[in-house]
């Protein structure tokens, strides 16, 4: 399991926008539902309601129809297309060997549904269940389950397949996950086919542990007795769910196709509203950027959201294009952007020295690879919660300086006076930056890794400074071209360095196997405290949590997790997040790099979308809908089969 995560105008017009409207989702600007308060037989108070919020505040009331950024009259029918690259050789989304299909996990469902709303951030809303009730302390959850939920074979989906789900990640999770758990919820008891309750451990956090159970797929427990299926190893069949698509076909590294379940039980229920709206969702498997996109070109399938600058800044002038047969939009993304940039493994002894990592950091000169790479579509990252109100600027606040002072750990004085660290600057004008390039060089002679006189840095001991890059082949060439820079500029520093482009299912190995020294990759973005904070940037399972591919393990970090996961007001709780984006920057385990403040989707012109798009998730394939009327005129003009 993945800790919950939470996408022309200008770019600054297009995050006021959105962030207005995260305003909404934190409390600030909205009238708020607060639950239904009962008393309890302790004389405490027990919470019944139709979601959760950790604050007890939800927008939407228990009589919603809709969620507001829906369609609730979108029409249901039609096929949206997308495109995968690479292979796959499961059908099983947890498996722990191979490559599963893409949206493998999305027949799945949870007792609450952790994919909206798309506009209101911290707040799930019951999906399997119709109430939750839980203490006033939040000891514990009770989930009071809809009768008339079923799994895609027609049988019951009842509070023992939640029990057995709950235990089967226990037993055959990622181990990051199962650890987790295992210290936080004590007891998950089936108090009847329909009433399922969980136990929390005490004297820990309350954060994510409503959540954490409440988010849980949950899968048939006769279907894995009877076939003895592991949910930790790959395979070709699936277990039945109780979400709107099943399995259509598939043919292995070629194609998968979801259809709608037409018996799909939870259709009218008001969290579906205006969702799910496709009969189909088809993706189709290429080998590279290159042939993805030609396929794009030529309609073998229908919805690319772009990544790649060139191909958005050069390639979207092919005659379906010019038709108007296919539509370009830049939709302000309202989540702070990926975390993406070149990530040390600190396990490796010589990146274990902070000088070093800032030494080989200023070989990535962003300024010209997003010039002369990048057509200057990109900025450059230097927060983790980038581009939001939560990011860490200048100096800290009081606020934030009296939680520091308040921390169990050691805080150094550079993090409890000092600016918040920015990303670097170089020059645009040529690939290396000769003052970076020198001041590199003095940090890497300090770190004492000298020239040698065959131009390469050695230690006292006469071991080379060597840096491999893996590079997953079937990825984009734009990248491809970023990291080759930077390596270039590496060498260029005396770092034996080298870039090794390997196939997608060596790659994936690599990557879970931590056998790389740096990797283009990234860490999940944040906008609230959980303890999935812990499995991402947390010492206790830094050793082999996929979440942590730098392997941070930082007293500093912990200690500012802990505290934060102590927060009771939503005030203290940003101000903890502050501090933990100016400790993350200071710690400086990876070369933040470029990003992107809008969604660049491109589609054939066969698609509705509301107005206004929520400010938390694109929803292509959540809240779209097939225009059957345009697609008839596309089919009848020829431009799509």
């Amino acid at each position: 399991m993945q800790p919950k995560s939470p996408r022309s105008r200008s770019a600054t017009a297009a995050r006021t926008v959105n962030w207005r409207s995260a305003a909404l989702a934190l409390g600030v600007l909205t009238s708020l539902v607060l639950a239904q308060k009962l008393p309890a037989q302790d004389g405490g108070e027990v919470t019944r309601s139709h979601g959760y919020n950790f604050f007890g505040e939800l927008k939407y009331p228990a009589d919603y129809q809709h969620f507001d950024y829906v369609n609730p009259d979108a029409p249901k029918g039609g096929e949206i297309a997308l495109a995968a690259q690479g292979t796959f050789d499961s059908l099983n989304p947890y498996t722990r060997k191979g490559r599963a299909a893409a949206l493998s996990s999305s027949m799945y469902e949870s007792l609450m549904d952790e994919n909206a709303p798309a506009d209101e951030y911290g707040s799930m809303y019951c999906l399997l269940c119709e109430s939750i009730e839980y203490d006033e302390g939040k000891t514990y959850v009770i989930f009071n389950m809809r009768q008339d939920a079923k799994f895609s074979d027609g049988t019951p989906v009842t509070a023992h397949d939640v029990v057995f789900t709950h235990n089967l990640f226990l037993e055959q999770g990622l181990p990051s996950y199962a650890i987790a758990v295992k210290k936080r919820i004590t007891g998950a008891e089936a108090l009847d086919d329909h009433t399922v309750r969980f136990d929390f451990a005490d004297d820990i956090s309350r954060r994510s542990l409503i959540d954490q159970v409440g988010s849980t797929p949950v899968f048939s427990k006769k279907w894995y007795e009877e076939t003895g299926a592991r949910l930790d190893e790959p395979r070709l069949e699936t277990s039945p769910g109780s979400g709107p698509y099943m399995i259509e076909d598939f043919e292995v590294n070629r194609r998968i196709v979801y259809k709608r379940n037409p018996d799909y039980w939870g259709k009218d229920l008001p969290v579906n509203a205006g969702r799910h709206n496709f009969d189909r969702i088809r993706i189709e498997y290429f080998a590279d950027e290159t042939a993805a996109f030609e396929a794009f070109k030529a309609g073998e399938y229908t919805f690319r959201e772009e990544g790649n600058s060139k191909l958005w800044a050069t390639s979207y002038d092919f005659p379906a294009a010019q038709r108007g047969q296919v539509v370009r939009e830049e939709i302000p993304d309202g989540s702070p952007p990926a975390n993406s940039g070149f990530v040390f493994n600190l396990a490796r002894e010589p990146l274990q020295d902070k000088r070093v990592r800032e030494a080989l950091a200023l070989a990535y000169n962003f300024e010209w690879t997003n010039e002369s790479l990048q057509y200057g579509l990109f900025r450059h990252r230097s927060s983790f919660i980038q581009d939001t109100p939560l990011q860490a600027e200048g100096t800290p606040t009081p606020e934030e300086v009296a939680f520091m002072e308040a921390l169990p750990v050691d805080v150094p004085e550079e993090v409890i006076s000092g600016e918040a660290r920015m990303a670097h600057e170089s020059s645009p004008e040529r690939q290396n930056d000769r003052r970076n390039l020198r001041q590199a060089m003095r940090l890497l002679d300090e770190a004492g890794w000298t020239v040698g006189d065959d131009g390469l840095r050695r230690n006292a001991d006469g071991e080379v400074l060597s840096i491999e890059i893996p590079v997953n082949s079937a990825g984009a060439a734009v990248l491809e071209a970023v990291i080759g820079s930077f390596v270039q500029n590496l060498q260029l520093m005396g770092v034996d360095a080298r870039m090794e482009k390997v196939d997608p299912s060596q790659y994936t190995n690599r990557r879970r196997d931590r056998d790389y020294d740096i990797i283009f990759d990234s860490y999940r973005v944040f906008l609230g405290v959980g303890t999935g904070l812990r499995q991402v940037f947390g010492s206790g399972e830094a050793e082999f949590s996929l979440f942590n591919p730098a392997g941070l393990a930082s007293p500093l970090i912990d200690g500012i997790i802990d505290a934060a996961l102590a927060t009771t007001t939503q005030a203290e709780q940003d101000t903890s997040l502050k501090v933990l984006d100016r400790a993350l920057r200071y710690e400086f385990f990876m070369v933040p790099a470029y990003y992107k403040a809008d969604h660049w989707v491109a589609y054939w012109d066969v698609y509705g979308h509301p107005e206004e798009i929520a400010p938390y998730d694109l929803g292509y394939l959540d809240y779209w809908w097939y225009d059957a009327e345009k697609g008839e005129q596309m089919r009848a003009s020829g431009a799509l089969r």
